[in-house]
């Protein structure tokens, strides 16, 4: 899928308009310091009252009860968005997946035989439990937009300029077994000779924990990964069409301590999908602004990569 590049990249660090007495030679009335002071110390009490609120042991009892586990290390939840959308049943998907019980896969089209599958495809040939779309691709249908790489194989040689990249598949000891390495706070040329996969994206939020994205006319399906505060991995998947800074701020008021993520793909291509014994998700995009504005579309769509997940026991 092509889209405006969304990550913002103009302004870094300027500072916001002023609208006080400031290079006029007055202070600010007596009355209008009294009112900041009140709204510095409102600010306060409302930031430490969410703190409190979102360690409390009701919230953490509430965002335990929101996850069903699937098995060991595995867990959905399908979150109601607080923003609606203007189709669809503005729904969020997330499956949560443990590394400790789960290793991740990337396969590709380029490295099997040229073909692409739909992403139920990709699970059943290669005895995947989940998977999601490996990021978008280039107009020949195979090569990722951005670097990749898994083990000898390279789909696509380049780094191009965007800041995230998925890791996975450690070639040494004592690192973690899935990160997303952020470009802005940490040493890629380092990193990337330390795991033998490589995924590279959009970056949605900061390290700092920002939505980095601008915002923009264009709404679509969304499908995204994420990690959490406790090192968890998160594929993420909206049907309903949201730009994708709406995505961002959805994601970031709903239960799910993310602390960064990563765009994979949008509109009719973005595809998620879970079988486990008798439990099943299937995701698939339909939504897009210029492309099948009725939202009709009932079916998956082939797709060339894919970002996989096995039990460890069953490698």
């Amino acid at each position: 899928m092509a889209l405006v590049y969304g990550e913002k990249t103009a302004g870094k660090g300027a500072a916001l308009p002023r609208h006080d007495a400031a290079g006029t030679g007055e202070s600010p009335p007596a009355a209008f310091r009294f009112f900041l002071s009140i709204a510095f110390r409102s600010s306060v009490a409302v930031i430490v009252s969410l703190f409190l609120l979102l360690h409390s042991p009701r919230f953490i009892e509430a965002e335990n009860n929101t996850w069903k586990q699937v098995d060991e290390g595995l867990s959905v939840a399908e979150f109601e968005s607080p923003l609606k959308s203007e189709a669809g049943d503005s729904r969020i998907t997330a499956v949560r997946i443990d590394p400790r019980f789960y290793a991740f896969k990337l396969l590709c089209s380029s490295e099997y035989g040229k073909k692409k599958r739909t992403v139920e495809e990709w699970c059943t040939e290669f005895h995947l439990v989940a998977a999601v779309n490996a990021g978008m691709f280039q107009e020949n249908g195979f090569t990722s937009v951005g670097y990749m790489r898994n083990y000898n194989h390279v789909n696509n040689p380049r780094f191009g300029r965007d800041n995230t990249v998925l890791a996975f598949n450690p070639v040494e000891a004592g690192l973690p077994e899935v990160q997303i390495i952020d470009r802005e706070c940490q040493d890629l040329d380092s990193l990337k000779r330390k795991y033998n996969t490589l995924v590279q994206s959009i970056r949605m939020i900061s390290c700092g924990g920002q939505n980095v994205w601008s915002q923009q006319q264009g709404k679509w399906s969304i499908v995204a990964i994420a990690m959490d505060e406790n090192g968890r991995v998160l594929f993420l998947s909206a049907r309903s069409p949201y730009s994708v800074h709406d995505f961002i701020e959805i994601l970031q008021s709903l239960p799910m301590s993310i602390k960064n993520a990563m765009y994979l793909e949008g509109g009719p291509q973005a595809s998620l999908f879970l079988s486990s014994g008798d439990f099943k998700v299937e995701k698939y995009g339909s939504m897009e602004t210029g492309f099948d504005d009725a939202g009709a579309l009932q079916f998956a769509l082939p797709i060339p990569n894919v970002i996989g997940i096995v039990k460890r026991n069953s490698e």
